[in-house]
């Protein structure tokens, strides 16, 4: 199963304000929605408040490690660690996963992603939660796509 982080950063790395995103992108998320579609999104806890909601059409994996947090729907999936997520995703026979955030889910599967979708924004924001550094020893830029305010760009794991 692939395991790939998406992300939308700014050029100083921060994702996050105050709780929230600190920009509104409408083709950013529609490309976010295009391609998170029909799979599996993780996320952390602090990341599923701020969204307060399931994405439509995708299983939601809420990572927290408080065992009182409950939510019941559907498409919402509560587990303790990532790799109870991963494995749930493994049994329930998921070809990929997206990992959506926030700040420490990024930190700690950027060891084990496969790939990377990261729109790099083409501004500064302030913020308070940003995306780890990417050391490129580690990783092949394979594709890129300018867009307006962004690049997506593309990352392999290099074996």
């Amino acid at each position: 199963m692939e395991k790939i982080i998406i992300a939308a950063v700014s050029k100083n790395r921060v994702i996050g304000r105050d709780g929230k995103i600190p920009w509104h992108i409408k083709e950013e998320l529609k490309h976010f929605k295009n391609t998170t579609t029909g799979f599996p999104v993780l996320m952390g806890r602090k990341t599923w408040e701020s969204i307060s909601k399931p994405l439509e059409n995708r299983i939601n994996i809420i990572l927290t490690t408080n065992p009182g947090f409950s939510f019941s729907h559907p498409n919402v999936v509560i587990c303790n660690s990532i790799f109870e997520a991963l494995a749930w995703c493994e049994e329930n026979n998921y070809s990929r996963v997206y990992i959506i955030g926030g700040e420490r889910v990024f930190e700690e599967t950027l060891k084990i992603a496969d790939r990377m979708i990261i729109s790099e924004l083409k501004f500064d924001v302030e913020g308070d939660r940003f995306f780890p550094p990417i050391n490129l020893n580690e990783w092949e830029l394979v594709s890129f796509s300018d867009k307006n305010e962004f690049v997506i760009n593309e990352y392999l794991r290099r074996k």
